[in-house]
């Protein structure tokens, strides 16, 4: 616990572009915790080679994406932004964590499963060990909460399997941290297929809203997005699309899904997909307009990377070192 604060810890991979899910599921939300926990929020670049980048393409990524954290609301000075592969303690520390972490564990991973079917060609070490990379990115820094979606509690649930087991064997090391259980961010589904995630790495374009779409693209996307023949705008299972829509509108306005169906009562869906994308808009143009500035400005952004990849080892060393100490590793000589 620093600052009598207790700490949370979060990041994104530096791959695709990021999504209005991505920004109304997470970003937001970190956006609005951040002021009650000591934060680090990472660019999670190593994660992201478990399949083959265009190096190039990955560094721009990487740029993009923690430009986009600053953009959102999140300030540099009192959160710690950082490039995961900035600060050695992860890979570090996740080879060590990889001696307290048992093959059985990882194979029965259901993100492994479903990577590997789809990289068939590309099965590699990396792709297996990735939740031990995971368990080292949180444990480095004594995370007592954790923002998790469905799909990554399995790999929480290891994260906290490896901290018992170590501190079974060496005394109390690690924090054992939980789910953060808060105000649920948006889930928001994607536009051709509402039964799936609004995904970045979605084959249809039109499914996905990008945060730096331009405002005719999203008005464009969200009049084609899948509804229904019911024709009217109501808050239902049976109405998947449409409840995807009002879940984005209400995320957007902070309208209720009530308030919603009565401001569209009558009315078709024509109108209502087009003030859904006329709220998605409002709210992404401030941030594409913060981003384009923090763009322009190189100098600002590289201090950013340069000054929390240092307060990030420093924080990470600390608990490095007392591991490396426990599992018997010589001291250095300084």
């Amino acid at each position: 616990m620093l600052d009598g604060k207790k700490t949370l810890f979060s990041g994104m991979q530096a791959t695709g572009n990021l999504t209005l899910g991505n920004y109304l599921g997470a970003l937001k939300n970190w956006v609005t915790i951040s002021d009650e926990y000591q934060t680090f929020f990472s660019v999670v670049d190593m994660h992201s080679i478990t399949v083959r980048q265009d190096p190039a393409e990955l560094r721009k990524r990487a740029r993009t994406l923690l430009t986009l954290y600053i953009a959102a609301g999140l300030d540099p000075e009192k959160n710690c932004i950082y490039y995961q592969s900035h600060v050695s303690g992860h890979a570090e520390l996740a080879w060590i964590l990889n001696c307290f972490t048992y093959m059985g564990e990882l194979s029965r991973m259901t993100q492994f499963k479903d990577k590997s079917a789809k990289h068939a060609d590309n099965i590699n070490a990396g792709l297996f060990t990735y939740p031990v990379l995971m368990a080292a990115d949180i444990l480095l820094y004594q995370a007592d909460v954790v923002p998790v979606g469905i799909d990554q509690m399995q790999h929480l649930e290891l994260t906290r399997d490896i901290a018992i087991r170590f501190n079974n064997i060496y005394g109390d090391v690690f924090t054992v941290p939980e789910a953060y259980i808060g105000k649920a961010g948006a889930k928001v589904m994607s536009l051709q297929d509402p039964s799936k995630k609004m995904s970045k790495s979605d084959e249809n374009p039109n499914g996905s809203i990008y945060l730096m779409d331009d405002p005719d693209t999203i008005i464009r996307k969200f009049k084609r997005a899948v509804t229904d023949s019911e024709a009217c705008v109501r808050y239902s299972e049976e109405q998947p699309g449409i409840k995807n829509l009002i879940d984005i509108y209400c995320a957007c306005t902070g309208k209720t899904a009530q308030e919603t169906e009565r401001e569209f009562d009558q009315k078709g869906y024509g109108d209502f997909k087009l003030a859904v994308g006329e709220a998605v808009v409002s709210v992404l143009k401030p941030l594409q307009e913060r981003f384009a500035d923090l763009s322009k400005n190189k100098d600002y952004i590289d201090g950013v990377i340069k000054g929390n990849a240092e307060k990030a080892q420093y924080f990470s060393n600390k608990t490095l070192r007392k591991v490396q100490k426990k599992v018997g590793f010589p001291e250095k000589i300084r």
